[in-house]
């Protein structure tokens, strides 16, 4: 018992040292807690989403990529914010920049025509990236708000 004792440090050492040179060892990614909330307006064949993303930490992020899914589809041939681009016919991916920990809040306003005038429509707000952070609080990061055209504002 005494030798498997004095034997264990020196094999777990070495199995460290060939992990690490053998390029096998790996990162611990980053926690972090990115949330979305905001509210979400349809009004004459028009929708309108105003959107606050944070990081309650503790690391920072480079950014955060938002995704927005419409179940009406917007109206083709629409210019988005510069940190926007289309994912699909009913998808638009925004970026955030940099989320520092416990820090700044990014704010995005999106207003958009859709194909029609429907009586209501579902928005599904989601992190599509966030730098690879583990994320424990999924719950302030992922909304589905059902949005009537009323032109009342949906929260979420």
């Amino acid at each position: 018992m005494t030798v498997l004792r004095k034997a264990l440090p020196a094999v777990v050492l070495a199995a460290a040292t060939v992990l690490v040179a053998g390029g096998g060892a790996r990162a611990i990614a980053p926690e972090a807690d990115v949330a979305h909330h905001g509210h979400v307006t349809l009004w004459q064949g028009r929708v309108g989403v105003w959107l606050v993303s944070e990081n309650h930490g503790p690391s920072s992020l480079p950014g955060v990529t938002v995704r927005l899914t419409f179940s009406a589809p917007p109206a083709a041939g629409q210019e988005l914010p510069a940190a926007c681009l289309w994912g699909g016919d009913r998808v638009v991916l925004c970026g955030t920049g940099p989320l520092r920990a416990s820090g700044a809040v990014r704010e995005l306003t999106l207003e958009l025509r859709t194909v029609g005038e429907p009586q209501e429509l579902t928005v599904t707000v989601d992190t599509a990236w966030n730098g690879g952070a583990t994320d424990r609080n999924p719950r302030n990061h992922q909304h589905e708000v059902l949005v009537p055209a009323t032109g009342d504002p949906a929260v979420f």
